[in-house]
């Protein structure tokens, strides 16, 4: 066999290799150009679709916001001695006498379209806008859920002619006499104008044809001086829109993509536009149609293919170089290959620490969650045991064993109901309000508190004269508040006593009404370079404890559209300030 000659095995191995690496690099030019297309293309998705999340937010606040104007509108007319009164009597002409300026001003500065005065039996005493039409029989969403509710209720509804109005209908009671309802409305094409403002999108209303009929839309077209394009869609017609006229390119196909949840791209006139759509219910919880959300992204695409142009230039120019240098270094291959095989098996040995490390993150999780678990149960518990062996000591009081039975009773619902948040514990949908005797409320978690607090320190509450009854979650309020008692005990020093107030306050940020629950401790105060990380969950200053305390109760706060406030007072000690709106 003749040898190999060692000038020439180089050569044809350069050969070799330097074709392989051509196409190699060939190859990740145009997976890394795609790579860099598809990340490009999600991340518009995603922005998207967090606008289209944003801009249904924004939507349903700017409903509920003009809502509220609408109910204050309503207590207004409510207490105008002669509105109410005229209404009392049903006189029509005293309605429209001592009502009309107002319903005038309404219009011109608030956009208030439509005002009605309806009577218990739900038939039309006086449209404001429409005075000649009366006597019909109101059955919308918004009227039936009111009248049997006995409550204010506002929502969007659909009206025959192809209005899309927020309504607010509210009941109307005078000295025990049901007088009838008041029902203001507005139209949306001013809402969806403020929201394409604020997010810089462009906003389309489509409702599904088979709420509307063809002859009354197009007669509400007629009335509303509004060119629409009935046969545009064939299954939904555009209500509103912001742009001055729809893309082009915008049909039944793409309309179709857009209804199965996908995120569109679109040309129109030399722009491109990315849609997405979200749905739009009405008062009654139907599915009327779809609000689109179109965003122009013709700079983006523009910045984007010039920098994708700009970097497969420079990436051939660096390939270029990099085949250059590779033929140079190929003899040195061989040489670092046993360095390269060495870094290989340490790299190997690191990722198997590092998976090891992550193993043991993963635990100490487990860990800080069952601690958390623990803390909120452990408390409850001591109480259940502590009124359990009074009771034993109390059997032959019947009357004190049953209050004792009551009390570990009320504490195991308690965690029952604690358990039964854990499942979930970030959806807000698990959390069940429902009026609250809050002076009750405080009493129960102080008897709670005094049974497992070892040094019975003493606990000064100081309610109103009258204590509310609030809307709330009492098992969550409960665990936040002794939360707070246990936290207060904890920084109290010797014997010195615990303050509990509840009393009225605006909230000095919004100016909401509210009512503030206030926890004072007598300890030495919390450090200020501790104060900012209070609330950090898992963050603790104690050695024993879990951090997860105080961010149970920021958590509660926030759930009930609170907050939750901790106070250095000059004299000593620490107050937590819980507000509650009212």
């Amino acid at each position: 066999m003749n040898p190999i000659s060692p000038a020439r095995q180089p050569r044809r191995v350069k050969a070799a290799f330097m074709g392989f690496f051509a196409v190699a690099v060939t190859v990740i030019m145009g997976v890394f150009a795609t790579a860099i297309y598809l990340v490009e293309a999600s991340v518009r998705d995603r922005d998207l679709a967090e606008r289209s999340a944003a801009a249904a937010k924004l939507f349903a606040l700017k409903l509920d916001k003009d809502g509220n104007l609408m109910r204050a509108v309503g207590h207004a007319m409510m207490g105008n001695a002669a509105i109410g009164e005229a209404f009392r009597k049903r006189e029509r002409g005293e309605l429209e006498r001592h009502g009309r300026a107002l319903f005038e001003t309404l219009r011109a500065d608030h956009r208030i379209t439509h005002l009605y005065f309806t009577g218990p039996d739900r038939v039309n005493l006086y449209r404001f806008h429409s005075p000649s039409e009366h006597g019909d029989k109101i059955d919308r969403a918004t009227m039936l859920q009111a009248h049997s509710r006995k409550q204010a209720v506002h929502g969007l509804e659909l009206g025959p002619l192809g209005t899309l109005t927020l309504r607010l209908v509210m009941p109307w009671r005078h000295r025990e006499q049901n007088l009838g309802s008041i029902e203001i409305g507005e139209e949306i094409r001013h809402l969806i104008n403020e929201v394409s403002d604020s997010l810089a999108v462009d906003l389309l209303v489509l409702v599904n044809k088979r709420y509307l009929e063809p002859q009354q839309w197009q007669r509400g077209q007629t009335l509303m001086n509004r060119q629409g394009d009935w046969l545009r869609f064939s299954s939904h017609v555009a209500l509103a829109q912001t742009a001055a006229q729809l893309p082009a390119a915008l049909d039944d196909r793409v309309l179709a993509r857009l209804l199965a949840g996908k995120a569109v791209e679109i040309d129109d006139r030399g722009r491109s536009l990315h849609m997405a759509v979200v749905p739009l219910a009405d008062a009654g919880g139907h599915h009327i149609g779809e609000l689109a959300i179109m965003r122009d992204i013709t700079a983006l695409e523009s910045t984007f293919n010039g920098t994708m142009a700009a970097v497969i230039l420079l990436s051939l120019a660096v390939a270029g170089g990099v085949l250059g240098v590779f033929r140079v270094a190929l003899e040195r291959v061989e040489r670092d290959y046993r360095r390269q095989h060495d870094l290989e098996h340490q790299l190997l040995r690191l990722n198997t620490e590092h998976q090891r490390i992550l193993q043991l993150e993963k635990l100490s999780a487990l860990g800080t969650m069952v601690g958390n678990i623990a803390h909120q149960l452990n408390n409850p518990l001591v109480g259940v045991v502590n009124m359990a062996q009074l009771a034993e000591r109390e059997a032959e009081d019947p009357a004190r064993t049953r209050e004792l039975l009551a009390e570990i009773r009320r504490a195991g619902e308690d965690c029952r109901g604690f358990m039964r948040r854990m499942l979930d514990f970030t959806k807000v949908s698990c959390f069940e309000r429902k009026p609250t005797d809050m002076a009750a409320l405080i009493e129960d978690t102080v008897l709670m508190f005094r049974q497992t607090e070892e040094r019975h320190l003493p606990v000064d509450i100081q309610l109103p004269d009258e204590p509310p009854v609030l809307n709330v979650d009492p098992i969550l309020i409960r665990h936040a508040l002794f939360n707070l008692l246990a936290n207060a005990a904890q920084a109290t020093e010797g014997n010195a006593g615990i303050a509990i107030r509840l009393e009225p306050l605006t909230d000095p940020g919004s100016g909401a009404p509210g009512w503030s629950l206030s926890v004072t401790d007598h300890g030495k105060g919390i450090a200020p370079e501790v104060m900012d990380k209070i609330f950090v969950p898992f963050f603790t200053t104690r050695s024993d404890g879990t951090g997860l305390g105080l961010p149970v109760v920021l958590h509660v706060a926030l759930l009930h559209d609170g907050h939750v406030t901790a106070t250095n007072r000059p004299e000593g000690g620490t107050q937590f300030a819980f507000w509650l709106p009212r």
